[in-house]
């Protein structure tokens, strides 16, 4: 703070603020640096194709709910609708210890149809889900 005497008629004080906005300034570099070390992804676990692996034989106790490109949905290779889908499973998992689903989508298949099958297997009492995929290349 500094004061200035003018022709002694009274002190006048002034706030001298340099020292603020230098302060000020640091802080805002500290924070611009530090800023993007923060991450908020969520750690996603993708399972990768592996190139030469035949398929590998699902158990047959195992819960496999697929769409296909028509949007036809399948419980373990059955046609069924989404509402007898919700009904079904919610029968399945009521005697189930081991709650897991694996959902196979098509590659082309918009996400939303998939978060549809996710969420009617969340609401059936379903706890792991699996996402797997199905490619629409025929085999040879």
């Amino acid at each position: 703070m500094g004061m200035n005497v003018r022709n002694k008629k009274g002190v006048h004080s002034n706030i001298n603020i340099t020292p603020y906005i230098d302060i000020l300034l640091v802080l805002l570099i500290i924070f611009m640096v530090a800023a993007p070390l923060k991450q908020y992804d969520h750690p996603v676990r993708v399972p990768q194709p592996a190139a030469s692996a035949p398929p590998q034989n699902v158990k047959s106790d195992s819960i496999i709910v697929e769409m296909d490109l028509d949007r036809t949905v399948r419980l373990n290779q059955k046609i069924v609708t989404l509402q007898e889908l919700e009904s079904t499973l919610g029968e399945v998992f009521q005697y189930r210890a081991v709650k897991n689903l694996f959902i196979r989508g098509d590659r082309a298949l918009p996400y939303g149809d998939i978060f549809v099958l996710m969420d009617i297997a969340k609401r059936s009492g379903a706890t792991d889900i699996a996402l797997l995929e199905k490619s629409t290349v025929a085999s040879k």
